[in-house]
């Protein structure tokens, strides 16, 4: 069997990528204190936490940032980090254009906007940079610093964000930090690492009550694929370093044999399958992906995609393609409590179908 690993996959694919997949479930601990007093723990004031921080040095992929005093200008660049700083309620100065699952011109995801108007903004500084960094606009905001945990930004790119402010970048690899580290890495380099560790423990708990609500869910082998429907000779899957599929463990699913044997394969964040190959995919409960309402037929009556038994029997949990339900797939501070009850409802009723 051949499987090709991929760094970018397709246009609409790539636009749900921009995070990395962190090497563990747990908050980060590429953050240290420099200081002689250690960052506050969660409950004490901002103000504790502001005088005992710095300086902060914060690891990632580039080497380290020091943040040197309390950021008061913080700047976002790539998917889900601004909506950090909006649950913190800190306001960024500015933030990048979504790119993906937005229905309206307002250029935010809902959850992102509401949050802003909450608190007090109706019109915020939007860097239009889908296309590439717009590194003009990003100094014209005087940005203390720069948080992309969730990005995919070269060293090149760093190395013109690291000009204008401290950049706080992903931990090892592009499009692969999962949520809890891109809250808990933000934070720190706001100085707010107690607070984000204490915003990641409500949202297990708030993620953990609303599971409770969909008892067929738990314990079912699930993976994130892709498909074109058009051409189904090929598909991709997401491996487990991808935050989408790691947000299914988070959900109570879990990771199928297969899929980490394939996992084990490749450092990517996804890899194609032929179809030929679909042989290797008989244990996966639910198939989480993304497509309209013609997508299952299109799928079934695949003479080796309809092969598949989570195919055949339907349960294939569609979520509509180009929208804020599908964008919230790639999980933030915002999304998660936004959209996780009509993400489970849709992974609920495909659970229904699993005999």
């Amino acid at each position: 069997m051949k499987f090709k690993s991929i760094q970018f996959i397709l246009t609409t694919v790539v636009s749900l990528s921009l995070v990395l997949s962190g090497c563990t479930k747990s908050p980060s601990s590429d953050v240290t204190d420099t200081s002689a007093s250690q960052i506050s723990t969660a409950g004490e004031s901002t103000a504790a936490v502001s005088e005992a921080a710095y300086p902060i040095t914060i690891k990632h992929a580039f080497g380290e940032t020091v943040i040197k005093s309390k950021p008061e200008r913080v700047a976002t660049i790539a998917w889900g980090n601004q909506d950090l700083p909006l649950a913190l309620g800190v306001i960024p100065v500015g933030v990048s254009k979504a790119n993906y699952g937005v229905t309206d011109n307002s250029g935010l995801l809902p959850w992102t906007l509401a949050k802003f108007k909450e608190l007090g903004v109706d019109n915020p500084v939007i860097f239009d940079d889908v296309a590439g960094l717009n590194y003009e606009a990003i100094s014209d905001v005087r940005p203390d610093v720069i948080l992309a945990a969730y990005s995919g930004i070269t060293q090149e790119e760093y190395n013109l964000l690291s000009e204008i402010a401290p950049v706080v970048a992903y931990p090892t690899q592009p499009y692969q930090t999962f949520w809890r580290d891109q809250i808990v890495m933000d934070a720190a380099g706001m100085g707010m690492k107690a607070e984000g560790e204490a915003l990641v423990s409500e949202l297990e708990a708030f993620i953990g009550e609303k599971t409770g609500n969909y008892p067929q869910i738990s314990g079912k082998s699930a993976a994130f694929f892709y498909f074109t429907p058009t051409d189904l000779s090929k598909f991709y899957v997401y491996l487990p370093s991808d935050p989408r599929a790691a947000y299914l463990t988070d959900l109570g699913m879990k990771l199928p044999e297969s899929v980490a044997k394939l996992a084990a394969e490749s450092d990517s964040f996804a890899l194609e399958v032929s179809a030929e190959n679909v042989d290797i995919l008989q244990d996966i409960d639910i198939i989480i992906t993304y497509g309209n309402d013609k997508l299952l037929g299109a799928l079934q009556a695949d003479a080796l995609v309809g092969t598949i038994p989570a195919v055949k029997r339907g349960s294939v949990a569609v979520i509509a393609d180009g929208t804020p339900l599908a964008a919230s797939g790639t999980p933030s501070a915002l999304s998660i409590p936004a959209a996780t009850d009509d993400y489970l409802r849709v992974i609920g009723e495909a659970a229904d179908k699993v005999k």
